[in-house]
């Protein structure tokens, strides 16, 4: 009884150890093995990142990204508004004036302004305001009764799929930048730290592309664009009465335009003109020689 107690003790050691030897993993990281994937192009993969006994997750492939609808909760739809209208105004400054109000009003603000004269002396401006998506609608409504409206448009930008990508994207560069500065820690070689940097710095630069991106898409998203143009009426009539200053400065305008056109004739047909009189010059001086020549002796005889 007591071999067979021994032995049964000593079996049950060994299945222990053998369980522990295969049930633990090995904390740190193989830097050798994590600086072959990196020369190969590959990310490091899970089975070689795994630190102090608790395996990393590895980075998501572009090609597994999240689409909306593909079992990801919570997130919103992401639209970027925008709206163009042509308003005719009596009053172009103080209509301008009056959009800046509102747009303060609805927690918004003029992204830009510009006022011009056309050449029959009436004003036109346009005015481009940035407003909370959630105040949209209520502005155009207010936009549209400072005048007569000639033309509106709205535009809705569906932009949730390459949101959700860029978010899936900007997750992935985050776990690899992780992972090399992992890496890094356990580097000791001058060109292992080399190339483990110019990996850090690559999926950075992509990380600063994406974060940018988002950056752009949350501003568009956040805040509504409405472009105004503004114009004011024509004159009832039209334009009436003969001014005479104007027909004076348009006498002075054709009188310059002419000379412009001469003196453009003139120069296109220089080259012509000067071979035309080489020529004339040659042949009056041919002309002239033979009218000078000696008379002949043997005739005489």
């Amino acid at each position: 009884m007591d071999n067979k107690l021994i032995a049964l003790i000593a079996v049950f050691i060994a299945m222990v150890a053998a369980a522990g030897c295969m049930g633990f993993p090995t904390a740190g990281i193989d830097p050798s093995s994590a600086l072959q994937d990196i020369s190969a192009g590959r990310v490091p993969s899970e089975s070689k990142t795994a630190y102090a006994g608790e395996a990393a997750s590895a980075p998501m492939p572009t090609s597994a990204l999240s689409k909306p609808g593909s079992g990801i909760s919570g997130i919103d739809s992401k639209i970027i508004k925008t709206a163009y209208l042509s308003i005719e105004v009596e009053d172009v400054p103080g209509s301008i004036e009056s959009l800046k109000t509102l747009a303060s009003q609805k927690g918004g603000y003029l992204s830009s302004t510009n006022i011009q004269k056309n050449y029959n002396g009436r004003l036109s401006g346009s005015v481009i305001i940035r407003v909370p998506a959630a105040e949209f609608e209520n502005t155009l409504t207010g936009v549209k009764a400072i005048g007569t409206v000639r033309s509106a448009s709205t535009q809705g930008q569906d932009v949730t799929e390459e949101y959700v990508d860029l978010q899936a994207q900007k997750n992935s560069y985050q776990n690899q930048l992780a992972q090399y500065n992992e890496i890094m820690k356990k580097a000791v070689k001058v060109e292992d730290v080399i190339t483990v940097q110019q990996q850090i710095d690559r999926v950075q630069t992509e990380l600063n592309r994406l974060e940018g991106r988002l950056k752009y898409l949350d501003s568009r998203i956040d805040l509504s664009t409405i472009t105004v143009n503004l114009q004011e009426p024509e004159p009832v009539g039209g334009e009436t009465g003969h001014n005479f200053v104007s027909t004076i400065n348009e006498g002075i305008a054709g009188f310059l335009g002419m000379i412009d056109a001469i003196i453009i004739l003139v120069f296109t047909l220089l080259p012509l003109i000067l071979l035309g009189g080489a020529g004339y010059a040659i042949y009056r001086w041919r002309k002239s020689r033979k009218g000078t020549a000696p008379p002949d002796l043997s005739e005489k005889k």
